[in-house]
């Protein structure tokens, strides 16, 4: 009987996590290691892939034109999140201590841009930002400029075209930490005589810096893969370590290359991630 019981437990064990372990396996693992193996490969005369394995891949890396992409990628990066913490903290903290009844409606406005492709919303950056764009047919008409602002294909124009696509990431996991703080404290420091900025400083930062760093993670990360991001806006003048990849796959056919590139991106990734678990931050604010 009891080895009945075991069976059928074991049963539903497999039942549960089989599909989600096939699922991983299909798509995560399978995928990732056939990139890993990729990034050893060679090249043919005729750019056919061969399995004659080599780390000649790995030592193109360190060319001094993917040196000065991978460090315009970090600056650009940075810059991304550095932009999104300093505008995405007092308005998240507004929608989480100050707006009342308004807190759903405010924090739904930040969700509803994923709800359209975020390619579609850059095209409409473009087409604001550009020479006929609205943008600088107001600036004519108000007489504010003669001609034409040159505004698009610029990194600064990346980096607007990031922080735009990438702000709802930073003000999820700070919305999660700030709401979370307890009044008690906060009530404390003032009883206490605590200037506010004293408060901010010593009690409020402290207490959401988890969430900070968490939603540092999330944009830094992702900006380094978006290659839309700096071919739409910025015209091959800002490219982010996404478009080396996106070009060995496509105009190049390096998939050798392309995997090697790809396999960096996901050493940063892990990297970061560390630092995050090691500074004792919550795997779960990340969604692992």
């Amino acid at each position: 009987m009891e080895k009945l019981k075991s069976k059928r437990k074991m049963i539903s064990v497999y039942a549960t996590v089989g599909p989600i372990t096939l699922w991983l396996l299909f798509l995560v693992a399978i995928p990732l290691i056939y990139v890993v193996v990729m990034s050893f490969c060679s090249l043919d005369k005729y750019y056919n892939v061969t399995f004659n394995f080599t780390l000649a891949n790995y030592k193109r890396l360190f060319d001094a034109n993917y040196v000065i992409i991978y460090g315009r990628s970090l600056l650009i990066a940075f810059s991304t999140t550095l932009i999104c913490i300093l505008v995405g903290y007092p308005f998240t903290f507004f929608i989480a201590r100050k707006a009342g009844k308004r807190k759903n409606l405010l924090y739904m406005l930040v969700i509803i841009p994923f709800w359209t492709n975020s390619l579609i919303r850059i095209y409409g950056w473009r087409t604001f930002l550009g020479t006929s764009g609205w943008l600088n047919t107001i600036l004519q008409f108000l007489h504010i400029t003669k001609e034409p602002l040159e505004l698009l294909f610029k990194q600064g124009t990346t980096v607007l075209g990031m922080v735009y696509c990438l702000f709802p990431f930073m003000v999820i996991p700070l919305y999660s930490a700030i709401e979370k703080l307890d009044n008690n404290l906060l009530e404390a420091s003032a009883d206490l005589g605590a200037k506010k900025s004293a408060t901010f400083f010593e009690v409020i930062l402290p207490l959401t810096v988890s969430g900070i760093f968490s939603g540092s993670l999330m944009v830094f990360i992702p900006t380094l893969g978006y290659f839309f991001v700096s071919d739409i806006l910025g015209g091959g003048n800002s490219d982010v370590i996404g478009n080396l990849v996106e070009r060995q796959f496509q105009s190049g056919n390096n998939w050798p290359l392309g995997s090697a590139l790809s396999i960096i991106l996901i050493v940063i990734t892990l990297l970061l991630v560390k630092l995050y678990q090691r500074i004792g931050g919550d795997m779960e604010s990340l969604g692992v």
